[in-house]
């Protein structure tokens, strides 16, 4: 797993550079277009191909099971994951449907989930927990396993890769995973557990005392070690967390580009940036989550949201959306033309 490592390089800044000068040159004023030229031009310097086109995009959905929901933290039992997995199969979940609308494939991923699918046609099979243990009464998981979730993820970035996919979207399922994601917030940040927790699936107010508590005490039995990012998400972390991470680390070595979605991609995303830095130069933040421990990390990362709709459902919805945002500037940069191609003056009067 640690070899992605030396296989992530540094994103083409001159390649940056010119496509800025086509993005100024381009028939409109300068900067006109906002945030649209920023995700073309980063795409550029990502991929690095001077005219790239987003054609193949893929959500990846990764399920698993977490057993911290035994204490309280979350407002729908734990079987909702398998159930949500058939949904996701069947093509009837939120998911889906913007997936669809960003022209997106849907890749749904059980490394964790507490079920035994048997051969489900259109699942990837690559379990490796049946729900991560109790981490109030010890780790969530040993090394061996979180690095397995971890190379789960590489595998797949590239395969897909490999399949000629040019931008990938994370997304999770797994009841009460808001709360590892929490934790990892917490140690990886350096924040107090209480400011970034919040309501998950919709907890009340007593619920959230009880699950900050609840992450507290698995912190302080387990006693993460901050600096291993690793040693963080095995004892405090979730399998889908550490695939989705994996997935990350495997795209940036690949040259694939990232769309983050919300709270539970942005803990993988902290994981993987925490592994390997350069990792983050690979990822968009999809939207901006109602989950407040989002923004502490957002910031760590160095990544600024693209969407902010109030989202808090995850399964990769807000990285569809913003998909859709991000293919826009670069068709803005590929098909829009300069100035000199239209005939129009480019020339300002003073």
């Amino acid at each position: 797993m640690y070899h992605i490592r030396s296989r992530i390089s540094k994103v083409n800044d001159a390649l940056s550079e010119e496509a800025q000068q086509r993005l100024d040159n381009l028939t409109k004023p300068q900067g006109s277009l906002g945030r649209l030229e920023e995700f073309a031009r980063r795409i550029v310097a990502i991929t690095g191909d001077r005219m790239p086109v987003l054609d193949r995009k893929v959500v990846f959905t990764f399920a698993g099971d977490h057993g911290i929901v035994n204490e309280g933290v979350s407002a729908y039992p734990k079987e909702v994951t398998s159930q949500m997995v058939f949904n996701f199969l069947r093509g009837g979940a939120g998911i889906n449907v913007l997936a669809r609308q960003a022209g997106a494939d849907v890749v749904v991923v059980d490394v964790g989930v507490d079920y035994d699918f048997g051969d489900v046609a259109g699942l990837v099979s690559r379990k490796v927990v049946h729900g991560t243990a109790n981490m109030s009464k010890g780790p969530a998981m040993t090394r061996q396993q979180a690095e397995q979730c971890l190379q789960v993820g590489i595998d797949l970035a590239r395969e897909y890769a490999k399949k000629g996919y040019r931008l990938f979207g994370t997304g999770d399922m797994g009841i009460g995973n808001t709360t590892p994601s929490s934790a990892i917030a917490s140690m990886l940040t350096g924040t107090p557990v209480a400011d970034v927790t919040g309501k998950g699936t919709g907890i009340t107010d007593e619920s959230l005392r009880n699950k900050i508590m609840v992450i507290e005490k698995s912190i302080a039995l387990n006693r993460p070690d901050p600096k291993d990012p690793v040693d963080v998400l095995a004892k405090v972390g979730g399998a889908e967390i550490g695939g989705i991470a994996g997935l990350i680390l495997g795209a940036a070595s690949e040259r694939v580009p990232v769309v983050v979605d919300g709270f539970i991609s942005t803990a993988g995303a902290m994981i993987a940036c925490e592994i390997e830095p350069k990792t983050a130069d690979y990822l968009f933040a999809g939207h901006s989550s109602v989950e407040i421990g989002q923004k502490s990390m957002l910031r760590k990362m160095g990544l600024s949201p693209i969407l902010d709709l109030n989202l808090r459902l995850g399964e990769g919805t807000g990285a569809a959306l913003a998909m859709m945002m991000i293919e826009a500037g670069t068709r803005i940069y590929r098909e829009m033309a300069t100035f000199g191609e239209a005939g129009v003056s480019d020339e300002i009067i003073h």
